[in-house]
């Protein structure tokens, strides 16, 4: 085992995969805000790159972005916009209901919990 960091582009990619990864097991039906699915990835207080790297997903990608929210449940993609009506459209056929462009937190939020032996 070496001890020097990884390379800029090897921590890069390291980063992704840990979100990637976290954004897989979100159930449907769930939703996580930004914040809450960088924290879970292990990737502290890095909400705003969480957002940038999901918005750089190719438009085939079968991760489930579109349960990712921004803080307090509201939705981050603007309404009549390609996007934001995908998203609302997923969220719906998940059964999950948006209000005021918001969705309920309390009722759909994802808090995974560990299991203990």
């Amino acid at each position: 085992m070496t001890d020097h960091p990884l390379c800029e582009p090897c921590y890069a990619q390291a980063r992704r995969t840990a979100l990637y990864s976290v954004l897989g097991t979100i159930p449907p039906g769930k939703v996580v805000s930004y914040g809450q699915l960088a924290e879970l990835a292990g990737l502290g207080r890095a909400a705003r790159w969480v957002g940038r790297i999901l918005s750089q997903l190719p438009e085939d990608s079968r991760l489930h972005w579109h349960r990712v929210l921004g803080a307090n449940g509201r939705l981050s993609l603007a309404s009549g916009t390609p996007s934001g009506e995908e998203q609302r459209a997923r969220l719906r056929a998940e059964g999950v209901q948006i209000s005021a462009d918001r969705v309920d937190m309390a009722r759909h939020g994802w808090r995974p919990v560990e299991h203990s032996g």
